[in-house]
């Protein structure tokens, strides 16, 4: 399936601050949830689920991610942000 440029932007914001929330709520499971794929990506994210105020710290800088990604496509394109 592919997504046009705008539209799979607006997904990955809308993933990178529903993430961010996630891992602010449930720090642990967020981290669980991931535990999946390579191997070092694998440790990552079992050390992460054992520093609970790290991962915290990462889901809210994905949700200012997302949120400043997001702002700036409607800078970007201003009829979208109507």
């Amino acid at each position: 399936m592919f997504l046009p440029t705008k539209r799979f932007q607006h997904f990955a914001a809308m993933a990178l601050i529903g993430d961010g929330v996630m891992a602010l709520i449930h720090p642990a499971k967020d981290a669980e949830a991931w535990k999946q794929g390579p191997r070092p990506w694998r440790n990552l994210m079992h050390f992460l689920s054992d520093k609970p105020n790290l991962t915290r710290a990462i889901g809210a800088t994905q949700i200012l991610t997302g949120i400043f990604w997001a702002l700036h496509q409607s800078r970007n394109h201003p009829k979208a942000a109507s």
